[in-house]
């Protein structure tokens, strides 16, 4: 199976939690229709990321990362690489470079999508079509910061701090209806 595909079979398969999601779901799925290469960088109208909201063992704490770009703390992710064989994949690869951190554990199915514009290593204005999913970390993991880092920090999931973006407090709202 190809990126390309896994994507568009991952996003057949979800049933978002409320409208506004299944919308959005329909908008990326439309997206990966008309573009063989949604999945890949290259694509300047925009293109497919993955990204993981990292949550400790309890489920009570997200580690997010002072994203040097952005100067905001964010959840860990980026873009998908041709070689990686999934979306799911592409999220969690980019979460355990991020974060440093073995043995993290993926959700299947994504907890949100979020679009936003971005000038990214393209180096030209473009569209992120940002598939979030949540991860867990193993009890007692010790994140460490990596290349991609300013900085990162656990955060209590009910305190987030302040100026973030993305989609970051949507997605920490879905994934504590989803831990119920």
């Amino acid at each position: 199976m190809s990126l390309h595909q896994s994507a568009v079979d991952t996003l057949t398969r979800w049933e978002p939690a409320d409208p506004a999601q299944e919308s959005m779901r329909h908008a990326v799925l439309a997206f990966l229709d008309a573009n063989p290469k949604a999945c890949l960088r290259e694509s300047v109208p925009g293109h497919i990321t993955g990204s993981a909201l990292v949550l400790d063992h309890e489920g009570t704490h997200a580690l997010l990362t002072l994203h040097p770009r952005f100067g905001r703390w964010l959840q860990l992710g980026g873009h998908c690489e041709p070689d990686d064989p999934t979306l799911v994949a592409a999220a969690l690869r980019e979460a355990t470079e991020e974060s440093g951190i073995d043995g993290l554990t993926i959700d299947e199915l994504p907890t949100a999508i979020h679009v936003h514009p971005v000038t990214c290593s393209l180096g030209v204005p473009t569209r992120h079509l940002d598939v979030q999913f949540v991860v867990r970390a193993p009890q007692g993991a010790q994140a460490e910061i990596s290349e991609e880092s300013v900085d990162l920090r656990w955060w209590p999931l009910d305190d987030l701090p302040g100026g973030s973006d993305f989609g970051l407090r949507h997605l920490a709202a879905l994934a504590k209806v989803h831990l119920r």
